[in-house]
This record gives structure tokens, sequence and C-alpha cells, in this order.
């Protein structure tokens, strides 16, 4: 293990909320620090939060605000670190030909990187790669380039973990110090490489004795793990493995200090060594292209949003599943860990503190004078948090949903699918919507899906299954699909409504008009994913193949959808080998043209674009 010193920048910068009146730039450090952050060509003051998250770990969140005026909109703003009076050099987050890196304040919306699912070892290339690549070309044509980037899910898979990353995890935690939690009851063999691709294992069950005697496991004594994920045999428990996992997806320099290539495990069976061996190659090639991403992330205003595996899979699909998570304290404890490492690294910088900076105050009161942590208080406040959820007051407006912990909940079925919102928050998004000429809606799940799709999902649903088929689309629960439908039906919502989705990984192209009534508007569902994931190739080929067969615009089976009152048009890739779903990793470019929506292309990790035909035929 490397016995270098420590660099002093851990991770970052990334540029985050970014308005007229403040922005909002984080970063990790080995040491403690008083920073600020100067802009070229602007008086400024800054407001500087630090959270000491290990003995060399330090995260940092720097406010700066215009001393008089507002920033200018839509143009480019260079900007320098400090710590006291000595400047730290940020050359390595550079674009090429640029002293310092820059960045603008999004105001009128033209062009949106959006993308989801980022899953290291997955052998697809990192699309943020060959997004970083069309930056710098626009840079270099003197353009400012994408206005955001969007990541509506998944950035981080906190369930589905590689064996070498775990190792790696383990050992980054030992060279930052990152603090631990307190000992959970959970029996996990001591040397992290005999845990690998065994840890679903000793992750809690629902005993057999426990089930329903009218079910099958029942009598065939079979337990039930509280995870659902079918990738948990190396699912994170611990606080610190959360952190150390954000740092490792964000972070470069990070990789140095663990020395990744003697990272080896002696598997007791063939499939097990061969896997190891399969992750660990993608995991190299993932790291190679993280100095793209800390560019990228260093300067384009950068917006998230959690979804399933930013936790674990399945998150509170059910209410079923919630009673059976938040009654034990070994799951809930999982859980709430995911819960807060999303706050402190993503959910934060989303609304620059606005509301996420009223959970600090408890949280820092968690770490003992041992500096361990003890969240058994903080559970509660974070759990009952519920300002995820946030918008932009860009042209158009965009409105990011929180799709996770605001679920409409089955009453009498706690086994049936819970709506992606409830009531209260649908009505919020209704009175979002109204009286604006265009919205921008990011749900992390797609709103119209794949009908074909969606059939095969409530087949399982009726078996009983939810969530062995991921039930967690919009028209699933008949309360929220309703209610969501007739606020589109509405003649006062947007003319223009692009839906940014992900979740699937696969991305398509959707078009949605309401087949009755006068008002024009257009839906427009786009969804990109995944950044670093991909849906079987022939799979999918097969599905769209069934779905332009069974739900052609003529078929009366669309008549039996829950949406048979919006016409949906599928829209085709352009050039050779035209489909309407593209399962090739990829994040997505929007081009807008005074709010409504002109081009929609898919830059894919190898740097070929395919661009959807958003002409009707």
């Amino acid at each position: 293990m490397s016995q270098a010193p420590l660099p002093l920048l851990l991770m970052g910068p990334m540029v985050r909320r970014a308005d007229i009146n403040e922005v909002c730039i984080q970063f990790a450090t080995s040491k403690t620090l008083s920073c600020r952050i100067e802009l070229n060509g602007y008086d400024t003051f800054c407001e500087h939060e630090s959270i000491r998250l290990g003995e060399k770990l330090c995260l940092h969140f720097v406010h700066i605000k215009p001393i008089s005026g507002a920033f200018p909109v839509d143009q480019l703003i260079g900007y320098k670190l400090f710590s006291n009076d000595d400047e730290i050099p940020l050359t390595a987050f550079c674009y090429q030909g640029r002293t310092v890196p820059e960045f603008a304040v999004p105001r009128k919306l033209t062009q949106i990187l959006h993308g989801s699912c980022r899953n290291p070892h997955h052998p697809a290339k990192d699309s943020l790669v060959a997004a970083n690549q069309f930056v710098q070309q626009q840079r270099d044509d003197n353009k400012p380039g994408a206005d955001i980037l969007l990541l509506s899910g998944d950035q981080v898979y906190a369930d589905d973990v590689a064996g070498a990353m775990l190792i790696a995890i383990r050992r980054l935690i030992d060279v930052l110090g990152i603090y631990k939690e307190l000992p959970l009851a959970i029996n996990l063999p001591e040397i992290v490489e005999e845990q690998l691709y065994q840890r679903h294992l000793y992750l809690p069950k629902v005993p057999w004795q426990k089930r329903k005697k009218l079910g099958v496991g029942y009598w065939l004594k079979k337990d039930v793990p509280h995870f659902s994920s079918l990738k948990a045999a190396n699912h994170l428990v611990f606080f610190e493995e959360f952190i150390a996992l954000y740092l490792l997806n964000l972070s470069s320099s990070v990789w140095q200090l663990i020395d990744f290539e003697s990272i080896n495990f002696n598997a007791n069976n063939a499939k097990d060594q061969q896997l190891f061996e399969s992750e660990k190659t993608a995991l190299i090639g993932f790291k190679n292209g993280l100095q793209d991403a800390q560019v990228l992330f260093a300067n384009v205003s950068s917006l998230m949003m959690f979804d399933d595996h930013d936790v674990t899979d399945d998150w509170n699909l059910t209410a079923g599943w919630e009673q059976v998570i938040y009654q034990h304290p070994v799951s809930r404890r999982i859980v709430n860990n995911g819960l807060i490492s999303y706050w402190l690294m993503q959910g934060y910088g989303n609304d620059a503190g606005a509301k996420t900076a009223s959970l600090l105050a408890p949280f820092k009161q968690c770490l003992s004078g041992e500096k361990q942590w003890a969240f058994s208080a903080f559970d509660k406040t974070i759990l009952d948090f519920n300002h995820w959820h946030y918008e932009l007051s860009t042209t158009p407006k965009v409105v990011v949903l929180d799709t996770r912990t605001h679920r409409w909940r089955n009453e009498q079925n706690f086994n049936e699918p819970s709506g992606l919102l409830d009531w209260e928050r649908l009505t919020e998004l209704e009175d979002s919507l109204v009286s604006h000429e265009q919205v921008i809606i990011v749900s992390p799940a797609p709103v119209f899906g794949v009908k074909s799709i969606e059939a095969i999902q409530a087949l399982f649903n009726i078996c009983g299954q939810p969530l062995l088929v991921d039930v967690e689309n919009w028209m699933a629960h008949e309360g929220s699909a309703k209610k969501l439908l007739n606020t589109f039906r509405r003649d006062d919502t947007p003319k223009e409504t692009l839906i940014l989705s992900g979740d699937v990984h696969y991305s398509f192209c959707f078009s949605v008009q309401k087949r009755f009534g006068k008002h024009p508007n257009r839906i427009w569902q786009l969804t990109a994913s995944g950044i670093k994931n991909e849906f079987p190739r022939k799979l999918i080929n097969i599905l769209d193949k069934l779905d332009s067969i069974l739900y052609a615009p003529k078929s009366p089976l669309n008549f039996f959808t829950k949406r048979w009152q919006m016409e949906v048009d599928k829209h085709q890739t352009m050039g050779d080998g035209q489909k309407y779903l593209v399962s090739d990793s990829a994040i997505s470019l929007i081009t807008l043209d005074k709010g409504n929506l002109t081009r929609y292309q898919l830059i894919h990790g190898d740097g070929h674009i395919t661009e959807f035909d958003l002409d009707e035929h």
C-alpha cells in the first residue's frame, strides 16, 4: 500500500448549484482547511462549511455570493481555490488552453447533458468521459457547452459492488482513517477477502417460520432476504464504506493511494475467480477515465437525484418492503447509511444547503469523542426530512422529483407496488407545472415507459413477485397514475414538457399528446440509461419488436392501458439500423431552442453519437 504523502485535494472541485445569487462548490481534502473561492473579475464573499469525515478526510462546501448585484448568466466564469492566502493549484481540472476551471450560471437552457446508472464495473465505457470530450470541443470553439449536467439516479451502486472495489473500499478507509460507526450486530468475517461474494449470506432475513403458511416458501422452509437485490453478494453495510465508495466513484487521485493493481483474490471456485478478474479489468478502465469525469464536474454545474441503487435495490418499492427493513435494526442502519451518504455527497449540493443544511448540526453531534458515529438519534431526523426534491429557476424551469421517499403506499396490500409519488407531492407537482409555457421534469423512472415491458412487469406483480422485476413504473399504482395523467390533460399545463428519466438501462424517445381537447400541449419522454450500464442487447431487440407489434398505433391493446387517452408516438433513431430502444451505454445531449426541443442525441462511451428523429411520421 502506498506510503507517499497524501494529496491535499482528494476529490473535486465539483460545481454544484449555480444561481445568480449563489454558487456552491464541493470538494474534499486530506487536511482541515479554511477555504475560500474567488471568481475571476467579480467581488465576492464566501461562506465555508466543513465536515470532518476521517482523520485525513474533510468534506467542504464553499458558498460564493456576490458583494453587490448578481452573477452574470450563460457565460463562463473562472475560479480559483485558496486555503488562507495560499492558492491550491487546479490545473488538473482545467480544459486544454485554460488556466483555471470555468463554469456558467445557467439561466436560458440550450444544451443539457442528462444520464443515469453509472456502474463502475460494467464492461461498457464511461460515457462521462465522452461527455467531457464534447464540452472540451465546445470550449475550443469558444462556446460554454452544456449548461447543466443532470444525473437522475444510480450515481453509485451500493448493492452491486465488485469484489476488487470492496477491497479498494476497505483499503481507502484505512488510508484516510475514515471514521467508523458503532459496531453492528452482523457477524461478517474480519478479513475482507473472506467476505467477497459472501456478504448476502450474512444480511438479515425473514425466517421461514414467520412467513405466511399459505405461501410455498413456508413449506419449503425458505428464509427471505431483507435485501432483494440479485447482486447483493458484496452489498455495502457500513457508513464508512458508503463514503469510500463515493470517493472512488468521483475521484481519480484516491485510486493512487490504494495500489489497485496489487489487489488480488484467490476464490474457492472458478466462477467467482473469473468474475473477480473481469470486474477488476472493467474497474481499471473506469479509474483511467476518472480524470475526464473530474474535469467535467469542475466545469459544468452538476445536479443529482437518487434512485434505488444509490441506497439499495428496490428501495421503498412496496409498503411490505419498508415494514420489514425499517423494523430491523441492522437493515434500517444499512439503508440509512446509504441515505446519509447520499445527502453528504450528492444532496447538499443540489440546493446549496438551502434546506439540506438543517441536517448538519444533528449529524455532527453523532460523532463521539472516540471518533465513532452513533446515528441512532439522527436516523429519525434524516428519515423525517422530506425536501430531497428541488427546482431550478432556469428557462425552462426544471423540476426534479424525489420518487423514493414520497411513495403512495398501497394500504390494502402491502406487497403491491407503491406509487412513485403520494397525493400531496403530486399536487405540488401540478402546481409547479401550471401557467408555464415550458417545463423540464426530472423523473428517475420514465413516466411513459415501454408498454410491453410494463405488461410483463404487471404479470409478475399479479403473481406476487413485484420485487423480482422492479415493478417501479408510474402506471403500476392506480391512484398515482390517474392523478398524474389528469394533470397532463389539464388545459393550463405547459405547451412543451420534457420528462428526463433513466433507471431502465436502455434509452428511447417518445412524444405524447392527449387524444381529446384543444390544448396543443406536447410531452417528450426522453430516457437516457445508462452512463455505464446496458440492458442485454438481444433481449432489448426482442422487446422492441414485441412492443411494436402488440402496441402499434391502431392496436386494441392500447385501450387496456391506463394512458389510453394519451397518444404516444415512438421515435426511431436516424441513419442505418433504425430502432426505438437503444441499449448501448450513453449520456444524452438535449438541445433546446427558445425552450422547445430541437435535437435529442445520445453520446456513447466510445464517442459515437446516436440521434433520434423528432419528426412525426
